[in-house]
């Protein structure tokens, strides 16, 4: 259940675009199941009351699409932007993505999106409608009585593992103001850097065989804006289409992986939206734990201008197998 609701951002939208502080609103718009909600622009009061979504499964980070909408748009566009959006906003500054004389950027405070799959594996298939309430009601073609499921037992994973309830960056914030979560992300990273070479290899051989080559993890990650993608370009020989063996599969993702490093602001949306369930934020968790084991701690998107540890030279770097202060050790 999100504290602030959809009337009042409804209300709010309406009110700059009446005023003329915006032109456009980009929001969530209604699939074509409850749970099935994408990203959409708006551009008058009416097509807010009738289409505009905000629920638990108001999932999309929408910051990545700035950086198409402020190349063309007139006038400014609104954003709605949870905390974990507004670090890829900031990232997104920095890079020179976004225009931001172009943009109003609202805050909305987040209790956590739903996982449709957590759903699934409680009420099974055949879901038909659920409403979001302080309780989640849902109903199915196969149960006569619909489920009632606690929102805190269906989170997404990013939202477990949520590294802050804090903005970042806006214009105007909705509701109240949340903390930097001191939250336990690592902690799957950590399970995997116990596992033997072998075992670790058995794991990500098992995860991404299933890959089917969608770049639905590319397509979403707000990390990915180059213009041309090297495996769109059908010049370099991995251009987009299924892997042809195992070797290719792991390449797309371990390239992606190293491409984002020190940018990825760690948002989860790779995961999120892989049809496959394949988890691959893991990947970039474990490039982020270790810089911030051998450079310090460094949060991407925290500030707008703030460069990475690797596009930054210093004479205290570290050597590979050097302790640094605090126990790190560079791998």
């Amino acid at each position: 259940m999100q504290k602030v609701t959809r009337d009042i951002l409804v209300k709010r939208a309406s009110e700059l675009l009446a005023d003329g502080t915006v032109s456009s609103v980009l929001g969530w718009k209604a699939g074509e199941f409850d749970y099935d909600v994408t990203p959409a622009t708006f551009t008058d009061t009416e097509s807010l009351e009738k289409g505009f979504v905000w629920s638990d499964f108001s999932a999309a980070n929408l910051s990545k699409y700035l950086v198409s909408k402020t190349k063309s748009a007139e006038g400014r566009i609104l954003v709605f932007l949870k905390p974990c959006d507004t670090y890829s906003f900031n990232q997104l500054l920095t890079e020179h993505r976004i225009d931001r004389e172009k943009v109003y950027a609202v805050g909305v405070p987040c209790e956590g999106m739903a996982d449709i799959n957590k759903i699934r594996s409680i009420c099974g298939d055949g879901i038909i409608k659920i409403d979001c309430g302080e309780k989640l009601t849902v109903e199915t073609l196969y149960a006569d009585e619909p489920f009632v499921v606690e929102p805190s037992e269906v989170l997404l994973e990013k939202c477990e593992s949520c590294k802050s309830k804090k903005h970042v960056a806006y214009d105007e914030l909705l509701g109240e103001e949340g903390e930097v979560v001191d939250s336990s992300r690592f902690s799957e990273v950590e399970r995997l850097e116990a596992m033997s070479a072998d075992e670790r290899f058995e794991f990500w051989q098992g995860e991404l065989s299933r890959c089917i080559r969608c770049n639905a993890c590319r397509d979403a990650c707000p990390a990915c804006t180059c213009e041309v993608c090297v495996f769109n370009n059908p010049a370099s020989g991995v251009e987009t289409k299924a892997p042809s063996d195992s070797f290719e599969e792991k390449m797309f993702h371990i390239i992606r992986a190293f491409h984002v490093a020190g940018r990825c602001t760690d948002c989860g949306e790779c995961s999120r939206v892989c049809p496959q369930n394949i988890p691959l934020h893991l990947l970039n968790r474990k490039l982020i734990k270790d810089m911030n084991e051998s450079y310090g701690t460094y949060q991407a998107g925290e500030t707008v201008g703030a460069s990475s540890p690797l596009t930054e030279y210093t004479l205290g770097d570290p050597e590979a197998g050097d302790v640094l202060e605090g126990g790190g050790k560079n791998a």
